[in-house]
């Protein structure tokens, strides 16, 4: 429905559909706040939050970002919570978290999900299943 914004939902959408690996999915929508509490009880090692996020980057383009740089780097979002507040949450409880982020083209109500984000989450997808560490993507 907000066009390149739903990249995260589309990934939990692919993992629904078609596990890989072994991560257990959450669809956090624009308020992932809701599902702390879940996440939380499951106390995995390893937390992957992915959000389009304008970094100014190409369209399509994927960073791992540095949980401790969200609130720095004023990232923008159309989440309920600043996604700072929910990383620090999480954290409490999660030794290793990742935030990969997606530079999104069009965010807009109505629009469209376009090519170059579909392609992005493919990436990510594709990845899932032997992720090491960053899952190969460049830091921002």
């Amino acid at each position: 429905m907000m066009g390149d914004d739903g990249a995260g939902p589309l990934l939990a959408e692919m993992c629904a559909a078609a596990p890989q690996g072994e991560w257990i999915v959450f669809d956090g929508g624009s308020a992932p706040e809701r599902d702390v509490a879940a996440i939380r009880e499951l106390r995995p090692q390893r937390l992957m939050i992915v959000d389009a996020t304008d970094m100014g980057l190409d369209p399509g383009e994927i960073r791992i970002i540095d949980p401790d740089d969200i609130a720095e780097m004023f990232l923008m979002t159309t989440h309920n919570m600043p996604l700072n507040y929910l990383v620090d949450q999480l954290k409490e409880d999660i030794g290793d978290v990742i935030f990969v982020g997606i530079q999104p083209d069009i965010v807009g109500f109505y629009y469209p999900m376009t090519p170059n984000i579909k392609a992005a989450v493919e990436t990510i997808y594709s990845r899932l299943a032997g992720w090491e560490g960053s899952g190969g993507f460049l830091p921002l």
